[in-house]
């Protein structure tokens, strides 16, 4: 059984996983959907009640009923590599690859429908709210006079992106600011906007789930840190990340998430504060974790590569009754 990866080729942190499944001999198949009519093609037959398909990639032909299961690391746009790509040659190659993936019994990491709606900020904190998760206080509008009271209730705030990357070639990083006290939001009609409390923070933390598995890892705030350094991604600091124990009540609010979000695997962030509460800030579906076991030296990948080649009691499915809202 075959373990299928779709991510880009330049992707070093699937790099890592692809090498332990190496280590314990499972097969693998990786390709970039953007790769499709261009070194990848795709058959698939319905004939009699019965339905065959395979991919060919590199050369090497894939019955996709021999799947295991299905990783989507950070695959590209279907066919967007094409001879001649189109919006139009993209949607119909999305629609043939992941309409015949999803009709095998593979197992995903994570599902398509359940990524896709994962990514959104809004679910997500409301998400987090019910699974017992602390979330700081949020807003996001387009009525200026809303940012207005709110920063007037939460006078310290920072904004943030709604979607996350800027979605140029490549992708840029959106870093969370602080908002300065004399802001006037006008600018708010222009496009939704996130406001949150800043969580005075004494260190950051990344939980990275897979499957039932929860691996923290901590990256204490610098004493000479700047009020204005809020993003970890952008701020300067010395500190590496160093493994942390997930508080019980932490770690059944997260898995309880995973459940209701039908996803496989989640790099979870959070704010620590002076108090010792982790403050959830998002859950990314497909985010990076190689940072973290290089510092950490925790078995993020093999962990990942266990659940891939896996036995089917693993998965988390998205459920039939979200799909449609899913999609």
């Amino acid at each position: 059984m075959t373990v299928l990866i779709l991510t880009s080729e330049e992707d070093v942190t699937a790099d890592m996983v692809v090498l332990r499944l190496g280590e314990a001999g499972v097969p693998v198949v990786r390709l970039d959907p953007a790769d499709l009519t261009h070194g990848v093609s795709l058959s698939g037959e319905f004939v009699q009640g019965a339905h065959r398909a395979h991919l060919s990639v590199g050369g090497r032909l894939v019955s996709l009923s021999g799947l295991r299961s299905v990783w989507v690391r950070r695959p590209g746009n279907a066919a967007a590599r094409a001879a001649q790509p189109s919006a139009w040659l993209t949607e119909e190659s999305a629609q043939a690859l992941y309409g015949m993936l999803r009709a095998t019994e593979a197992r995903w990491m994570n599902h398509p429908d359940a990524a896709r709606r994962a990514r959104h900020k809004p679910w997500q904190l409301h998400l987090a709210q019910h699974c017992g998760l602390a979330v700081p206080a949020t807003l996001i509008t387009t009525f200026p006079q809303a940012a207005r009271e709110f920063a007037e209730r939460f006078p310290d705030l920072v904004v943030k992106p709604v979607s996350g990357a800027h979605p140029q070639e490549p992708p840029r990083a959106v870093p969370t600011t602080r908002v300065p006290p004399d802001a006037d939001f006008s600018a708010v009609a222009f496009g939704p906007t996130l406001l949150q409390r800043r969580v005075p923070k004494r260190a950051d933390i990344r939980l990275t789930a897979v499957g039932d598995t929860l691996l923290a890892a901590r990256k204490p705030v610098d004493p000479d840190a700047r009020p204005e350094d809020v993003d970890v991604r952008f701020a300067p600091s010395v500190s590496p990340w160093q493994p942390a124990d997930v508080p019980p009540r932490v770690a059944e609010s997260v898995l309880h998430y995973l459940g209701d979000a039908s996803l496989a695997y989640g790099a979870f962030d959070f704010a620590e504060d002076a108090d010792g509460i982790w403050w959830f800030l998002e859950c990314n579906q497909s985010g990076q974790f190689g940072f973290i076991e290089m510092d950490t030296g925790q078995p993020i990948a093999a962990t990942i590569a266990g659940w891939l080649a896996g036995p089917a009691d693993t998965v988390r499915t998205c459920p039939e009754g979200d799909r449609s809202a899913a999609s």
